[in-house]
């Protein structure tokens, strides 16, 4: 597997954020593993509200900016998706970049991470429903944070060390999806 290339995905953009500590920890879990992890900072690709003239689906990209999304996201077998919850779902943020691509996400695997008041749940909930729209094979393992037990004065992430072993899980689910699923994007 030491060929595969993971990205973990960024879901939010917000000051004073708390996934970036927590998308760091996945980054940090994941940094002996055979296949390889990076982070995509959604802050880094400001991608305006969907503004592509076609749906996604027709693969026929207008503006620079989705093309360098398509381009980065493209280059992956696999994602982590690391969400806060807002409002019972994923943020809107995170929605908008998923909803800008289509080929790209095909036939690839995903792990959801998830902190909020009941850790994240829902939100992973909608982007089950959404990665099965995009044909994106997501595995059962995910990792969910409490804002009450895994953060202190919910802004400084400390989890607890039951999350270890949760993420070895995941990390070996993902991975044996994103191998299985390579041959279907080469054929």
């Amino acid at each position: 597997m030491s060929d595969l290339k993971i990205a973990i995905i960024l879901g939010s953009t917000r000051p004073g954020r708390n996934g970036a500590a927590v998308a760091e920890w996945v980054l940090e879990r994941a940094a002996n593993r055979e296949a390889t992890y990076e982070l995509i900072d959604l802050a880094d690709f400001p991608l305006p509200h969907l503004d592509e003239p076609v749906p996604p689906s027709m693969g026929s990209y207008t503006n620079d900016h989705t093309k360098a999304w398509a381009e980065k996201i493209g280059a992956y077998d696999g994602f982590v998706f690391v969400t806060p919850e807002y409002n019972h779902s994923t943020s809107g943020v995170l929605k908008n970049a998923i909803d800008y691509l289509y080929a790209e996400w095909n036939n690839k695997a995903a792990g959801f991470v998830a902190y909020g008041s009941l850790g994240g749940a829902r939100a992973i909930e909608h982007l089950r429903g959404i990665s099965a729209e995009l044909q994106i094979a997501d595995v059962r393992q995910q990792l969910s944070f409490s804002l009450f037990t895994d953060f202190e004065n919910f802004s400084t992430f400390a989890p607890g060390p039951q999350h270890q072993a949760a993420a070895d899980t995941l990390f070996d689910q993902l991975e044996a999806w994103a191998g299985a699923l390579k041959p279907l994007r080469a054929a």
